[in-house]
């Protein structure tokens, strides 16, 4: 008996579970999700789409380059003669000051106003240098950051207090650099290559700035005429184009200056430490084609043994390494084995591809080294587009690749030690190994 009344409850509240159900779906079936949930986002995606670049240069020298598929935007604003090559004999340090002095004081509108309005916006502000130019820029919400294109070139006002912070930020940061064994080695290397005086042989993490160098440097190269703004994630490029002309109507425009290629001379420079570890590192003179250059520095970490990395920097390319006291005197052999004989055909296109894949990679990884690779590409081919960065690696031969590894083994090396470098050979030992 009880199990014949359980059978006849279980019965009963299947057939309400069952009512119940068919009621709430005849109702439902009336009204669509939106209707139902009004404010919902729709549930199909809209369908990818390639990204197309479009490039103006305005009437005071500024070239805009855009493009429209990110979903972040980055706006970055490029002097490419902002960077310690361009420093004048009584400047140095001042590159890496004024790298500080981003988004300080200027136009009516104090630091704190600028960055205030920045991250009100939901903005992150940055700023980098090197040798051979400065960026400032903010990577934002596409529909906020239009609105602060100006306050990347607001007139600095070079308060009191804001210049001593910056000195003494970068005095901080040459601190640090000068501390780390591989920095050093980076220098050292630029002095070797290109002569401990000149301008792109000088450090660039340097203390010695002051008020007036900081200022005279600045009002020399942080001008609109030959810079890039790289901006990502921009939908309407015209209207773009003339928030950006109406923003930067007041920012000092400067005078054009022709860029001029550092004169490659290649030495040696050793800074002796009892480290316990010698770093060394190889350098030789570089393609201009940047395509090209990285196509070489495939090639040569293809042919690396273990313990050597090759690398590739604006008009240098070349190996470094590394080992301990007892191993310091076969990392030079292990450095100039991976330089001394040019790829085969194979290796070449195996290259290639490495190479492509990195620099496409690049597009992808992430607005900011989108709005890197978009400057890199205007400042060079004075353009940008996808297709022709791939076009550009596609191009190469191994007839070119030959070619240019011929002309960086007759280029006098340069050659920089770092650590316990006791008996690491010198630079006439390795010299003999080329050319």
């Amino acid at each position: 008996m009880a199990s014949l009344a359980l059978s006849r409850v279980a019965a009963a509240a299947q057939r309400r579970a069952l009512g119940g159900s068919v009621t709430k779906r005849g109702f439902a079936s009336m009204l669509t999700a939106v209707e139902e949930f009004p404010g919902v986002p729709a549930t199909t995606p809209t369908q990818a789409k390639a990204s197309t670049a479009s490039v103006t240069t305005l009437p005071n020298g500024v070239t805009v380059v855009t493009e429209d598929a990110s979903s972040t935007s980055t706006i970055s604003l490029t002097f490419p003669n902002a960077g310690s090559g361009s420093e004048a004999v009584a400047e140095q340090g001042a590159a890496l000051a004024n790298k500080c002095m981003a988004f300080k004081s200027g136009s009516g509108l104090s630091s704190a106003v600028i960055l205030r309005n920045i991250e009100d916006d939901g903005a992150t502000p940055f700023s980098t240098a090197g040798r051979t130019g400065a960026t400032v820029g903010y990577t934002g919400a596409p529909d906020k950051v239009t609105r602060l294109v100006p306050l990347l070139a607001t007139d600095c006002s070079f308060e009191k207090w804001d210049v001593r912070d910056a000195i003494k930020l970068a005095g901080a940061e040459a601190d640090d650099a000068n501390s780390n064994s591989q920095i050093v080695l980076t220098e050292q290397l630029y002095a070797a290559a290109y002569g401990a005086q000149t301008s792109m042989g000088r450090q660039y993490y340097s203390p010695g700035a002051s008020f007036a160098t900081v200022k005279s440097f600045r009002d020399r190269t942080y001008v609109l005429n030959g810079a890039v703004l790289a901006a990502t994630g921009v939908s309407d490029h015209e209207a773009f184009v003339r928030a950006v002309e109406h923003g930067f109507s007041e920012a000092k425009v400067g005078e054009a200056v022709e860029a001029v290629a550092p004169a490659y001379m290649g030495g040696e420079t050793r800074v002796a430490a009892s480290t316990g570890y010698a770093h060394v590192a190889l350098a030789f003179q570089g393609p201009e084609s940047q395509a090209l250059s990285n196509v070489l520095k495939q090639c040569i970490s293809l042919a690396c043994g273990e313990g050597v990395s090759s690398f590739s920097a604006p008009g240098l390319i070349g190996v470094y390494g590394g080992a301990d006291s007892a191993g310091a005197s076969g990392i030079a052999d292990a450095l100039c084995a991976a330089v001394s004989a040019a790829p085969s055909a194979d290796v070449v296109e195996r290259a290639k591809g490495l190479a492509k894949a990195e620099a496409l990679f690049a597009l992808d990884g992430g607005s900011q080294s989108l709005a890197d690779a978009m400057t890199k590409s205007v400042l060079e081919t004075g353009t940008f587009s996808a297709e022709g960065l791939a076009a550009s690696y596609d191009s190469i031969t191994a007839q070119d690749v030959g070619a240019a590894f011929s002309a960086m083994a007759k280029s006098n090396p340069a050659m920089a030690t770092v650590g316990d470098i006791t008996s690491v050979p010198y630079h006439a030992t390795v010299a003999s190994r080329f050319g």
